[in-house]
C-alpha cells in the first residue's frame, strides 16, 4: 500500500484545521457580538453556505477564484511564484473551505451558551472586550469549541469533492485518502482500496470517541 495518501492526508488535514480553528472562533465571535439581527442572518448564510452546497460546486468556485488564468491565480503566481490550483495547497484551501461552518457553528453555539451574566460581571469590574473573551468567555465555552475542532478535522481529513476540483488526483503531491480510494476503486484494485478504507474507518472511530468525550465534558 502506498502510504503517501495517509501522510498527505494527515498533512492536509492538520494544517487546515489550524487555519480552520481560528478562522472559525474568530467569525464566531464575530457573528455573536454583532446587534443587528440582519447582518447576523446575512453573515451566518455566508458562513454556513459551504456546507449545504455540494462540495463539486464550492471546488467550482475555488478553481474558478484561484485557476491559473484567472486574475487572483495569476496574482500569486506573479508576485509570490506560488501556483495554488493543483497543488499540495489546493488540499489545504479546500479542505479549509469545506470544514469552516462545522468549526464556526459549532464556535458560534458554545459562545451563545455562555451564561450572559457572566460576561456582564466581567465588564462590571473594569474587564476589557479581549480580556473577557479570553479569560472568561472561551475557557467556559472550551468543551464545545474544541468539540467543532475535532468534527472540523474529521471533515477535511475526508474531503473529495473540492479537493479534486481544485487539487486534482495526483499521486504523492495531491492524492488523498478520499482520492486513493476513488482511484483504487477505479482501477479495479479493491485491496488497495479496502486498506484505505480500514485506515479512514479507524481515523474516524477516533474521531467520534473524541467528540464524545468532550460533549460528556461539556454537560458535566
Amino acid at each position: 500500500m502506498d502510504l503517501s495518501p495517509i501522510i498527505i492526508s494527515l498533512r492536509t488535514a492538520t494544517l487546515s484545521i489550524i487555519v480552520t480553528f481560528f478562522l472559525g472562533v474568530a467569525a464566531a465571535q464575530l457573528v455573536f457580538r454583532l446587534k443587528s439581527k440582519t447582518m447576523k442572518t446575512i453573515l451566518d448564510g455566508l458562513f454556513t453556505l459551504p456546507l449545504v452546497l455540494p462540495p463539486t460546486v464550492a471546488g467550482f468556485f475555488l478553481l474558478y477564484i484561484f485557476g491559473m488564468r484567472r486574475p487572483i491565480g495569476k496574482f500569486f503566481i506573479e508576485y509570490f511564484a506560488v501556483k495554488v490550483a493543483f497543488s499540495w495547497g489546493a488540499t489545504v484551501l479546500a479542505a479549509v473551505v469545506i470544514s469552516f461552518p462545522l468549526m464556526y457553528r459549532a464556535a458560534r453555539g458554545a459562545f451563545e451558551q455562555v451564561d450572559p451574566d457572566v460576561l456582564s460581571a466581567g465588564r462590571t469590574i473594569g474587564m476589557s472586550e479581549w480580556k473577557i473573551f479570553w479569560k472568561v468567555q472561551l475557557p467556559i465555552a472550551w468543551p464545545g469549541v474544541i468539540s467543532g475542532a475535532v468534527l472540523a478535522f474529521a471533515r477535511g481529513l475526508g474531503e473529495f469533492g473540492a479537493t479534486a476540483m481544485i487539487a486534482g488526483n495526483i499521486k504523492g503531491k495531491t492524492r488523498t485518502l478520499p482520492l486513493a480510494v476513488y482511484s483504487a476503486v477505479a482501477s479495479g484494485n479493491m485491496k488497495e482500496a479496502g486498506e484505505y478504507v480500514a485506515v479512514l474507518v479507524c481515523i474516524s472511530f477516533i474521531v467520534v470517541i473524541c467528540m464524545n468525550y468532550f460533549s460528556m465534558e461539556k454537560k458535566g
